[in-house]
């Protein structure tokens, strides 16, 4: 169980995260809704203490992640798996080398340098490419990729890491309606198998409804609705996005996959 209580976050004077509180239950998949700059990526960004929060705690179970540092910090961020919407990928590297670089809290400096990588982490690495189809593409340089594949070997990289918890700070920003459908089938696939939890950042409020079996919308760094894709109503999209819900969608035209909650028209 994941717990935010009384998050917030200044940068100078201004406040980008105000007094969060949420908790995520095991194995959903969350989307983080909401317009540029209501405070989406530092919500993340402060789970995976990549940004220190200024107040408040983040909990998870009966560690208290606010608090750790060094090798603690390091355990937490292999638990909590981050994926950013630039691929964070090194293009001179193939793709399984950039997948293995998830292993890195799980096998030696030596050895990692080397490129010694045990049999385990490899064969790891290749079922994950596996799951993702993209196992063929394993001995490209990742900057030959499309940003679809390399969003896929993203998320590979952060399965290797056999986290608990999935973070998407925007996967798809970057990527046309194609490759939107393609990223977010892969998301939503180790959701649903590895039943994995998932908090994905994302602008498209009708990608978030086709994926999403919960909504937190944010706005002015404040969650302003906390809910099931039909109960998000014209006036929820108004606090957010400042237009009916039915012009909230974003550029991403998708249908809703199969197995995944019905969108319902509010």
């Amino acid at each position: 169980m994941l717990s935010i209580e009384g998050l917030s976050r200044q940068f100078g004077a201004k406040t980008a995260v105000d007094n969060v509180s949420l908790t995520i239950e095991p194995g959903r998949f969350v989307g983080v809704i909401g317009r540029s700059g209501a405070g989406k990526s530092t919500l993340l960004r402060m789970i995976n203490r990549l940004e220190q929060p200024s107040s408040g705690a983040i909990r998870f179970n009966d560690i208290d992640v606010t608090r750790l540092s060094g090798a603690g910090l390091a355990a937490w961020r292999a638990r909590c798996a981050m994926i950013f919407q630039q691929f964070n990928l090194v293009g001179r590297l193939d793709v399984l080398t950039n997948v293995l670089i998830g292993r890195l809290n799980h096998t030696s400096t030596l050895r990692s340098v080397l490129q010694l990588w045990p049999e385990r982490d490899v064969a790891l690495a290749l079922s994950a490419l596996e799951q993702l189809d993209i196992a063929p593409l394993a001995s490209q340089r990742a900057d030959n990729l499309s940003g679809g594949q390399q969003q896929r070997v993203a998320i590979a990289r952060a399965l290797v890491q056999e986290p608990e918890i999935v973070l998407a700070d925007e996967p798809i920003a970057s990527l046309d309606p194609r490759n939107t459908r393609i990223v977010m089938d892969a998301l939503m696939r180790i959701n649903r198998h590895f039943g994995l939890t998932v908090l994905c950042n994302l602008h498209s409020l009708e990608v978030a409804r086709a994926y999403c079996d919960r909504l937190v919308g944010m706005a002015s760094g404040r969650v302003v609705f906390d809910g099931a894709p039909g109960e998000f109503t014209d006036a929820a999209a108004q606090e957010l996005y400042g237009m009916d819900a039915r012009d909230a969608g974003g550029d991403a035209r998708i249908d809703a996959p199969a197995g995944a909650p019905s969108p319902v028209a509010a």
